[in-house]
């Protein structure tokens, strides 16, 4: 009876510390302060609160969706730590100096990303369209999946693809940038790395640079699309941004819908046909108006 009771007894003490270790490692999406506080790159800020239950719950497993008639190819180029990268390439037909860098989601480049490539090759005409492999070459179909590329998705080795395609678009071409989600925050983050090649930049609900000394070095006008019902993006955190580019000099026009996360992706089960439709007429507006 007495090794009944010691045994008992100890199985309660383990599952009490088993259930504090999971409420002590339990990860939730922090104010932004905490993440300033913890972070001065606001990537790695997103990159932190992109693992977290939270905000995994705010996307929706994307519905299967199958690309057809491409016109497309994947290429490779060299990436500026060394090793190689990749990305669908959509050529212009007639030679230009006008590139669009597509950047995904935080599902990876999936078929529906390349697809927005293919509309805005074919809606905008003499551009060389460039949707960038920022997981290179693996893509996720679950929440679950998606966390983990984005835990091995470090910011060095992102930058490292922006660059290796900057240098493969070449020193004349105009940069434009268009992203959504993970791909709205690396939208900016790559203008400001192309300096005075970015001509554009288009951001839907991706997290804003909070730098003003980087803000400042920006060289392209920037559009942003955001819903009021986001959490990553908050509201708040939208207008902040505002605040900050007028701060900088620079000059934005910023969208608002009564939408959720992830709003403009016809995959996603919270798609909004009416607040996508009105983006995207606006997207092609903005670009057509500086190619």
């Amino acid at each position: 009876m007495k090794h009944l009771q010691l045994f008992a007894l100890s199985v309660i003490v383990l599952i009490a510390v088993q259930g504090f270790r999971f409420k002590e490692t339990k990860r939730q999406i922090r104010a932004t302060e905490d993440y300033l506080a913890c972070y001065s790159d606001v990537r790695d800020q997103f990159r932190d609160e992109a693992m977290t239950p939270e905000f995994a719950a705010m996307h929706e497993n994307p519905l299967p969706f199958h690309l057809t008639n491409a016109t497309g190819e994947t290429i490779r180029f060299e990436a500026t730590d060394g090793n190689q990268a990749s990305g669908y390439f959509i050529k212009s037909k007639k030679k230009t100096n006008n590139w669009i860098f597509v950047i995904q989601e935080w599902w990876g480049l999936n078929d529906q990303i390349k697809q927005e490539a293919e509309k805005l090759s074919a809606e905008l005409g003499d551009v060389n369209v460039l949707a960038l492999d920022m997981y290179d070459g693996k893509v996720a179909a679950t929440a679950d999946s998606a966390m983990k590329l984005m835990r091995a998705a470090t910011t060095p080795r992102l930058e490292a693809i922006v660059k290796g395609a900057l240098n493969y678009a070449g020193p004349k071409a105009r940069i434009f940038t268009i992203g959504w989600c993970f791909g709205g925050m690396w939208s900016l983050q790559s203008s400001i790395l192309a300096g005075k090649q970015a001509a554009g930049t288009v951001m839907y609900y991706g997290r804003p640079e909070n730098n003003l000394e980087k803000l400042k070095t920006l060289q392209s006008e920037v559009i942003g699309f955001f819903g009021n019902q986001d959490r990553s993006p908050s509201p708040e955190v939208v207008n902040a941004f505002e605040k900050d580019m007028a701060a900088a000099g620079k000059k934005i026009t910023i969208h608002r819908y009564e939408a959720n996360h992830g709003f403009a992706n016809p995959s996603n089960p919270s798609f909004n046909k009416e607040a996508t439709e009105d983006a995207h007429k606006k997207t092609i507006e903005f670009l057509k108006a500086r190619l």
